[in-house]
């Protein structure tokens, strides 16, 4: 795990690396003492590790005591694109463009990321245990979006996480994957989203075969979740993780 130098500011300290092929950013407190809890954090289709929501939400679970881990998602950020995942995003466009199943296109680039995402998710894992101010804690996932198409096979395969904050997604390719998935979830679901169909969605959370899970609907489009679910999902990582 190669790291560059750390930055610090308001109380965080952040680093970049590449583990392998794989590049990251760990956001830690400045304090640099002892073992904490790990968030696993994925972001959107078409975003990277260092979008401005993926950063504003890490420096906020670092701020209060967690580790909080991000990586570009295979093909995209600084990773390099392959042909056929070019393919598949063209095959996704031209289908939107014919009024074709957005839900069951998305859910195609999905699959085609999945295994690769999850091999390297497991990879950075272990290795960010490892480190002395991290190790080997209670681990949580937080993705919407894309982030949670990549994120459930990722649940449902990986034993060490113990809470996931999900949603802005629909059912279709994640059946599954998702009646494997027993830890507590948050799951959040925008009301008017034009993305994905709201019934869609509700059947994605009715997939998850947690005992303890909580939907949080809230008005508005895809993008426009309100900015207090940061905080709803920090009272719920601390409350699992702890």
């Amino acid at each position: 795990m190669r790291f560059t130098s750390p930055t610090s500011s308001d109380g965080v300290t952040e680093q970049f690396f590449t583990l392998d092929e794989i590049p990251g950013v760990l956001w830690t407190p400045e304090d640099p003492c002892g073992t904490r809890p790990l968030i696993l954090l994925g972001h959107g289709g078409g975003q990277h590790k260092t979008a401005p929501g993926t950063v504003s939400r890490a420096r906020r679970y670092a701020a209060d005591g967690f580790a909080v881990v991000a990586i570009d998602a295979p093909n995209h950020g600084d990773r390099p694109k392959d042909e056929g995942f070019g393919r598949v995003v063209a095959d996704m466009r031209a289908g939107m463009a014919a009024g074709e199943n957005l839900g069951a296109l998305v859910a195609g680039m999905h699959g085609y990321l999945a295994s690769r995402a999850v091999a390297d998710w497991q990879a950075v894992l272990t290795a960010v245990q490892r480190l002395d101010h991290v190790g080997v804690g209670p681990v949580g996932y937080c993705g919407l979006s894309m982030g949670c198409g990549l994120g459930i096979p990722l649940i449902a395969a990986e034993p060490r996480i113990r809470a996931a904050v999900l949603g802005l997604l629909g059912v279709q390719g994640l059946a599954e994957d998702a009646a494997r998935i027993t830890v507590p979830v948050q799951f959040l679901v925008q009301w008017d989203d034009q993305m994905v169909p709201r019934d869609q969605g509700l059947a994605l959370f009715d997939a998850l075969a947690s005992a303890e899970k909580t939907l949080h609907a809230n008005p508005g489009r895809h993008g426009d979740v309100p900015s207090f679910e940061v905080d709803s999902s920090l009272r719920f990582f601390a409350r699992h993780l702890s």
